[in-house]
């Protein structure tokens, strides 16, 4: 028998864990078509699948196509690319900047021995 998943249960699959989540507040809130408003994004630390044709690099060098790409994808509430391109500059550099704290949190933390070392 299978079941089906409740709301709850759903949106548990869907909500950050605890330090693998940035909440940036949009300076520029996002005004979708129905008028609703979006103030806030939280985005979570992305998985592997979710980097599929992105490349880490690109993402390091704030390049706006793999941000806006990325965003549906990491976003919560979600959103979609159109709305990403809508994002405010600074709202974009600031998301840009949640995104490189993921990868500081895991080069801070590793033993100086396993740093990465620039090529």
């Amino acid at each position: 028998m299978t079941t089906t998943p409740t709301n709850a249960k759903i949106a548990a699959a869907f909500t950050p864990a605890p330090g693998k989540s940035r909440t940036v507040t949009l300076d520029t809130p996002l005004v979708r078509e129905n008028g609703n408003t979006i103030s806030e994004l939280t985005l979570r630390k992305p998985k592997s699948g979710e980097l599929r044709g992105l490349k880490i690099p690109d993402i390091v060098a704030g390049d706006a196509d793999t941000i806006i790409a990325l965003l549906p994808r990491i976003a919560h509430p979600t959103i979609t690319a159109s709305e990403a391109e809508q994002l405010d500059f600074d709202d974009i550099a600031e998301i840009t900047g949640a995104l490189l704290s993921f990868l500081e949190t895991k080069m801070k933390t590793a033993p100086a021995s396993e740093a990465p070392t620039p090529h």
